[in-house]
């Protein structure tokens, strides 16, 4: 493929969800790595540190099938198409599953699921025609292991998992690979936005005894301690997409993979219930 910029390419990489956090990490790496490199995201105004470093930055909106489409000619006019597809995008909808409205649950398994297949299904002609390419998918700890208040966020992302899982079989005759990243907790605005659905949907209804006992863990400064460096996962990221026989499956950091560990190790729904409970302050009764 032909690059636009005058750099040796190894390669042609689209990261959605880049305008900060794990998005914006993962482009960094790759660029670092050789690829040239589009970040995609609605906010474009936010990505100024990204074009410095001369990544192509450009709108999309998966929730939008234009946008997706605009973004994927994009790169097919200019670099002749996309290598390695990172699907980072996706945002946590919080709130007792009675309380939130079907409307803002439609709209998390849009931009979480849909989205990420439209765009997925629009490079994988180019990708089968090569017998080559990487679809790396950021799912979560959460997409195999369900909190309560979270019931549509994880949702989406067991749906992610399954359809990751579905896909590399799918493509594996064809020599494109498909990779899960699962991230534990990690430093970037997603806590914030969990955070702020959580209490506006269910702060102070039925369900508020635990809502804010649970939201006032995840502020606390003791879950602070336990957030990563969003760089910890574009390593892995890059580690995935550069070696010729990725895993399907990496989980980082350490305390993601203690996570699930342990939620395997408990063997029971019921048992799993009760360390959640107990890990989130939550009350037995209401």
């Amino acid at each position: 493929m032909t690059s636009p910029s005058s750099k040796q390419s190894v390669g042609v990489a689209l990261v959605t969800g880049a305008s900060s956090g794990i998005g914006e990490a993962i482009a960094l790496e790759l660029n670092r790595i050789g690829f040239t490199t589009y970040a995609a995201a609605r906010r474009v105004g936010l990505m100024a540190g990204l074009k410095d470093a001369g990544i192509r930055a450009l709108s999309l909106d998966l929730s939008d099938s234009l946008s997706i489409h605009d973004c994927i000619s994009t790169i097919q006019r200019e670099s002749g198409g996309v290598d390695v597809l990172v699907n980072n995008a996706g945002y946590g909808l919080f709130g007792s599953i009675e309380e939130v409205a079907l409307e803002e649950a439609r709209y998390q398994l849009q931009v979480n699921l849909f989205g990420l297949a439209e765009i997925t299904k629009l490079v994988l002609p180019e990708m089968r025609s090569r017998r080559k390419g990487k679809i790396v998918n950021i799912s979560s700890v959460g997409g195999v292991a369900a909190s309560p208040y979270g019931g549509w966020y994880h949702a989406s992302k067991f749906a992610v998992e399954a359809l990751s899982s579905s896909l590399r079989q799918e493509l594996f005759p064809f020599g494109v690979d498909v990779v899960i990243v699962r991230p534990g907790a990690i430093r970037s605005g997603w806590r914030d936005v969990a955070g702020e659905s959580l209490i506006r949907n269910s702060g102070g209804g039925p369900y508020a005894k635990a809502v804010q006992a649970m939201y006032s863990k995840f502020m606390s400064p003791d879950f602070e301690k336990m957030v990563t460096d969003p760089n910890a996962i574009a390593k892995v990221v890059g580690e995935a997409v550069t070696d010729p026989r990725p895993k399907a499956v990496y989980t980082a950091p350490r305390l993601a993979r203690n996570i699930i560990r342990i939620n395997k190790l408990l063997g029971s729904e019921r048992l799993r219930d009760a360390f959640g409970r107990r890990f989130l302050g939550l009350p037995t009764k209401m």
